[in-house]
């Protein structure tokens, strides 16, 4: 019987693949047998070529390209090396994004406080920085007329956070995007290809770390109040989201487009 979650050979590209997410997600789909490519900013080279070295001391196929999910130019010239290199693109996984810290609104400041500019920064690397990536890869998986797209949401996504005002409203509409989308590309190049996208539970990472741990490294208020509302009872680790974007990327999910999958440890089902 045909294994549907088998996706040796495959190339699966992401974007902001450095990070602590980003690391542990690469090496697991190298370890699937996909030829990974990880993009991230030129900042990042370093420790995209050290998770390189890492996957092909294991067997596997990576490599790193600096890019800029702002830039149309670089992103297509991100695509074109791809190409050449690997002859194609079977899956996205868009992990770019992230927040700032002046687009916050603490507990001591109000909406007159919320910095505007940095909103607007957190609002186009989460959407503008996701929209690029998707319209130039997207081109591969047409011509193939197959491939899966997969976005990075947030709990946010799915209800308001308090303090998180910019990040929240901009994961809320990478949800909607990522809705439209399955449909506009399924109704216009067929339903081979697809797109869905994950909402992470709360994991403890270099982003979020100031907001979720004291100076002392104990828990602060904010993350008793969050572990208090997971059934869990604790934070996720960065390899419980490994299976679920497993499965989106695979033709174990040929029939699933247009869905955001909470991996959470039930905080977005549980009430009181």
């Amino acid at each position: 019987m045909e294994n549907l979650f088998d996706i040796k050979g495959r190339v699966a590209v992401m974007t902001g693949a450095c990070g602590v997410l980003g690391a542990s997600i690469v090496k697991y789909f190298a370890a699937q047998g996909c030829k990974v490519v990880l993009l991230d900013l030129e900042r990042a080279r370093q420790t995209g070529e050290n998770i390189v070295s890492e996957i092909k001391a294991e067997g596997g196929e990576a490599m790193f390209l600096a890019t800029n999910v702002l830039d149309p130019e670089v992103v297509e010239q991100n695509r074109q090396d791809i190409i050449e290199a690997y002859g194609g693109i079977d899956i996205l996984l868009n992990g770019a994004g992230g927040n700032m810290g002046p687009a916050n609104v603490t507990p001591e400041q109000t909406i007159f406080d919320m910095d505007l500019d940095a909103t607007r920064k957190v609002f186009e690397l989460n959407i503008i920085g996701t929209i690029i990536p998707t319209k130039v890869f997207a081109k591969s998986m047409v011509e193939k007329g197959k491939g899966s797209i997969v976005n990075f949401c947030s709990m946010s996504s799915f209800r308001p956070l308090t303090r998180v005002c910019g990040y929240g409203m901009a994961k809320s509409a990478l949800y909607s995007w990522t809705q439209w989308l399955a449909g506009e590309l399924a109704i216009k190049f067929g339903e081979g290809l697809r797109v869905n996208g994950i909402a992470p539970g709360f994991l403890l990472t270099n982003q979020n770390r100031s907001l979720l741990t004291n100076p002392d490294g104990s828990l602060t208020e904010r993350s008793h109040k969050i572990i208090g509302h997971t059934p869990f009872g604790r934070f996720l680790e960065p390899e419980e989201l490994l299976g679920g974007l497993h499965y989106l990327a695979s033709d174990a999910s040929k029939g699933v487009t247009g869905t955001v999958m909470a991996i959470d440890g039930g905080f977005n089902s549980f009430s009181i």
